[in-house]
């Protein structure tokens, strides 16, 4: 196979430009703190958060310093504290079940399905187990929610949604991240719009975003958030309520609002492209498809496939062979940590049982970056690199080998 792909899985799309003009007048005026606003003036900060709640249609908005923030914030925001148990997904990235240590509580790992989704089987059967659930919505696959919400309705769980891959998605006719009592997002270089780091915190409960807002550090400054509620649910809360800073500022807030503008024609190019990578993958020997349900919006931002039962060292050299032809594949089936990607039993700060069908998926699991700096004939050139590598080695396997 003599094609290579020579493109960068790291390197997003530029800025827009009218991002830039914002950022260099908010460096001109040198007020770059949320709260440094001129009289009767709203600021980047809390312009983002007015549109960004009116744009998935939620009373109330928080913008913070990064997505991990929101996590945290939002469990504290729900009294969630030491020695409280926290439903999460297993197939998730560090920062959830770190926001859930970082407040003393205790991850209760469910399972995930060949669909990349949570397991609402083991989720029913692990439901007695807490009062909270941190759904990450992990990669941008998004589960049953109406399966999903009747489950934490009839045993008074609350959820805490991560959006952190599915800014812009939604299941039906619902923004993700408004099913839950919380909707986190982070706004991280690799997800749906960059300010580097940031987060928005979501919800539609006055007296959450109230408690959200006294923890990322308002001081006796609510008042000047515009998309916060009413005076009154600060008051009983206000002394005590820790502060722990965690503010985002007016130059992050410039950038991402022009970028918040453009979303929606962002997550179009994301989804053609992933449909190419798709069909190209199609019919695969040894491969196996995601496939997404129809009451599923998604944003094709990453792709994901899966090479079921393959031996760990097959799976490596499908990634070697991959890599000689430049194209950048993340496996789940990893003993340990490697970059961004790590798997349940990598956190040692939690004890964990072993989860054998859940442990399969995660070793076939392989995932790749999908950045707008790619055009169509990259992910066509992609999609045969992976193709003509994994059907090489499936065939040339023995059956007992795979």
């Amino acid at each position: 196979m003599d094609n290579k792909f020579h493109g960068n899985f790291t390197q997003q799309d530029g800025l827009p430009e009218i991002a830039i003009e914002r950022a260099t007048r908010v460096l001109r005026s040198g007020r770059l703190h949320r709260y440094n606003l001129g009289k009767d003036e709203i600021g980047e900060v809390g312009s983002l958060e007015l549109e960004f709640a009116k744009f998935i249609n939620v009373k109330y908005c928080l913008a913070v310093a990064s997505g991990g923030y929101t996590l945290s914030t939002a469990l504290r925001a729900l009294g969630v504290g030491h020695g409280d148990n926290v439903l999460t997904n297993a197939f998730t990235l560090a920062p959830v079940p770190g926001a859930i240590a970082s407040v003393g509580a205790k991850p209760i790992f469910v399972g995930v399905t060949e669909n990349l989704v949570i397991d609402l089987d083991d989720l029913e059967a692990k439901s007695q187990n807490a009062k909270v659930l941190m759904l990450s919505h992990m990669r941008g696959h998004i589960c049953d929610m109406d399966k999903l919400l009747s489950i934490c309705t009839s045993n008074n769980i609350q959820l805490i949604e991560d959006c952190a891959h599915t800014m812009g998605a939604k299941w039906r006719d619902r923004w993700s991240g408004t099913d839950g009592v919380i909707g986190c997002y982070s706004t991280q270089t690799y997800k749906h719009i960059n300010s580097g780091e940031g987060g928005l915190l979501v919800t539609n409960n006055p007296d959450i975003m109230a408690k959200a807002t006294m923890l990322s550090g308002s001081y006796m400054l609510y008042d000047r958030h515009p998309a916060g509620p009413e005076k009154q649910h600060y008051e009983i809360i206000k002394y005590e309520t820790p502060n722990i800073s965690g503010r985002m500022d007016h130059l992050r807030a410039s950038i991402l609002r022009p970028q918040l503008d453009d979303l929606m024609e962002r997550v179009a190019k994301w989804n053609e492209l992933y449909q190419i990578l798709e069909e190209g993958l199609r019919a695969t020997s040894g491969l196996t498809i995601v496939e997404r349900p129809k009451s599923e919006k998604y944003v094709g931002s990453s792709f994901q496939f899966l090479l079921l039962d393959w031996p760990s060292e097959q799976v490596k050299k499908v990634v070697a062979d991959c890599f000689l032809h430049g194209v950048e594949l993340k496996w789940f089936g990893e003993a340990n940590p490697h970059g961004f990607t790590s798997r349940y039993e990598s956190w040692k700060y939690v004890q964990t049982e072993p989860m054998a069908k859940t442990d399969r998926v995660l070793s076939g699991l392989l995932d790749l970056r999908l950045p707008l700096s790619f055009t169509k004939s990259d992910c066509t050139l992609i999609a045969s690199i992976i193709k003509n590598v994994v059907q090489k080695l499936f065939e040339t396997s023995n059956a007992s080998d795979i």
